[in-house]
């Protein structure tokens, strides 16, 4: 419409680039505004006459704009209530709105990546709820996604835990201990690291006493104590196939898996495949030998082999030790290859902590050494560590907040919160078990999916589960909310649909801002995939239920004596129901109906 008043005033037909549009600022009356600077070499006028007139075009030739006032240059418009009505009338006709068009892309998302020797834990959690929203947020941005979980489930970690298993468990098994079997692994790594101090402690004693310096001590006896070296032969023992140490690796493992799948159900985390490192390292190592062939890696004489990337500003790195195994590296580089060669993919992303920058550098180049441009399209999702008042958490010491004990925690935490506020009316206990699971798990993802991915994190579970705030609880409150008033117009009788809106020309200042919001929010799923931060949905969806909140408190919706404006808001609050559960679907929370 402003490029037809450019050319009905000034005879010149302005570029798409020349006509800067943007949303008015907070501090000027408008809803849109047009920068009328970069017209001025066609109107030959001074901006404000520019403004001015192109506002007086677009007032007399549309009914969508209501008024403008020109600012310095500033052409900002008002659009009239007949405009934000057709607006909301297409989003309440429209089946599943937020959801783009297909792009006929193809992305991975691979997350979660847990070490079988121990069970997840909160750092867990963070990278379980980023990823599989992620994930999500990409498919309602129209592309095909799959979601991915690499297992390491080999390797020097997994052999402390075996050994430890042998010297300290006494044949315990998830049976007969009672315990969850990933925790129990777990224990058994914690229990290794005390035999491995104990043992680096008295070597290092035995050092000193025949004359070595302190450091040098130290050094020897961290890389001499038995235990390890018991653990290093294990490991070399299980590359090549040794049908004791493998029986054992099989059994604790499917111990492992069965606890991490209850922990994935109880978050609500799924996969559409499962890879393992015990059988993607073999890939790796076909790749290193490519790599040798290729001249871009060296064998040292000590066997081990290494690719030298000093030249690019990084370091050497190494991927095949000298007694042959393999290192997490190896295995990346050839799970790589086998994912592209699969699924023709566009995109590869890897939610993974931002501890490992360079690990995801040295891949990508190295990738593109070997040849391979689609390393190109390999995206590390890099996200902060989630920490606690008293600061990081250890695994192979024990100080972890435990996955499992956090969402119970969250549960008795929702159950004695709406107790105390006593929103159970008419629940009977099954429903309230439910409502309890829903809101503690919503709390729980909403506090760690708004936060920015890039950004570390202090957890603070009560904080998480309040009712009033930016929270997941206040989220669904609002929408249990809405869900009541629209049962008792059901009740009342009270009938609308998008039909109700035919003929409205007039919306009330916090209705406009409703409908506007709403209207921004396809957009700002495509805005928060092109930036894989789901973050930006949940803070979008915050903002929703707050606007709800302050027109309940200002608009009688169901007192209004005329049924055709009952009908119209009726309309406005189940949109916004609408929209609060795709946006909060996009990071997997329900909301309830009743609360």
């Amino acid at each position: 419409m402003a490029q037809e008043a450019v050319e009905a005033l000034y005879g010149v037909k302005a570029g798409l680039d020349l006509m800067q549009v943007s949303p008015t600022r907070k501090e000027f009356e408008g809803d849109f505004t047009l920068v009328v600077f970069p017209l001025l070499k066609m109107s030959r006028k001074a901006p404000d006459a520019t403004a001015q007139e192109i506002g007086e075009y677009l007032t007399a030739h549309s009914s969508d704009i209501a008024s403008f006032n020109v600012v310095k240059g500033f052409l900002n418009i008002c659009l009239s209530g007949v405009y934000w009505n057709g607006v909301l009338r297409g989003i309440a006709s429209t089946q599943d709105y937020g959801q783009l068009p297909p792009t006929g892309k193809t992305i991975m998302v691979e997350y979660s990546s847990p070490n079988t020797n121990k069970p997840l834990h909160l750092g867990h959690i963070r990278n379980n709820l980023l990823g599989w929203s992620v994930a999500k947020l990409l498919e309602t941005a129209g592309n095909r996604v799959i979601k991915v979980n690499l297992v390491n489930d080999r390797g020097i970690h997994i052999c402390k835990s075996m050994l430890a298993w042998l010297k300290t468990a006494n044949g315990a098994t998830p049976q007969t201990s009672g315990k969850k079997g990933d925790h129990l692994v777990g224990d058994c790594y914690v229990a290794f690291n005390d035999i491995y101090k104990k043992e680096v402690a008295e070597l290092k004693e035995k050092y000193l006493a025949e004359g070595m310096d302190e450091e040098s001590a130290k050094e020897q006896a961290g890389k001499n104590a038995p235990s390890l070296l018991e653990a290093q032969d294990m490991l070399f023992k299980w590359e090549n196939g040794d049908p004791e140490v493998r029986a054992l690796w099989e059994k604790m493992n499917s111990w492992v898996y069965a606890g991490f799948d209850k922990t994935y159900k109880d978050l609500g985390i799924s996969f559409d495949r499962v890879y393992y490192e015990s059988q993607t390292y073999l890939n790796g190592k076909a790749l290193v030998q490519q790599g040798l062939d290729m001249g871009v890696f060296e064998r040292m004489p000590d066997g081990s082999v290494w690719c030298d990337l000093t030249s690019d500003g990084l370091d050497r790195k190494l991927l095949l030790r000298k007694d042959g195994t393999s290192v997490y590296m190896t295995q990346d580089l050839g799970t790589a290859k086998q994912r592209f060669e699969e699924y023709k993919l566009d995109e590869e992303i890897y939610v993974v902590g931002n501890e490992q920058n360079y690990h995801f550098q040295v891949l990508k180049l190295i990738l593109k050494k070997l040849g391979f441009d689609w390393s190109d399209a390999i995206y590390h999702l890099s996200y902060g560590m989630v920490e606690l008042p008293e600061g990081k958490m250890k695994s192979r010491e024990g100080t972890v907040v435990d996955a499992d004990d956090l969402i119970n925690d969250m549960y008795r935490t929702a159950r004695e919160t709406s107790l105390e506020l006593g929103k159970l009316d008419g629940m009977d206990e099954q429903q309230q078990d439910k409502l309890f699971h829903m809101i503690g798990l919503g709390a729980l993802k909403y506090f760690i999916i708004k936060v920015d991915p890039k950004k570390t994190m202090l957890f603070d579970p009560k904080e998480s589960i309040d009712f009033n705030g930016n929270t997941g609880p206040f989220i669904q409150y609002t929408h249990a909310r809405i869900c009541s008033i629209l049962r008792k117009a059901d009740a009342q009788g009270i009938a609308f649909s998008a039909d109700s809106l035919e003929g409205k020309t007039e919306y009330s200042p916090v209705e406009t801002r409703i409908i506007k919001i709403l209207s921004a929010f396809p957009g700002k799923i495509s805005e928060a995939a092109a930036a894989h931060s789901p973050a930006l949905v949940a803070n979008y969806a915050y903002e929703l239920a707050k606007l709800f909140n302050q027109y309940y408190q200002q608009t009688p919706i169901l007192k209004e004596t005329d049924l055709s404006i009952v009908a119209v808001r009726l309309v406005l609050i189940n949109t916004i129901a609408s929209v609060l559960r795709k946006a909060m679907s996009v990071l997997g929370i329900e909301l309830p109906e009743k609360m």
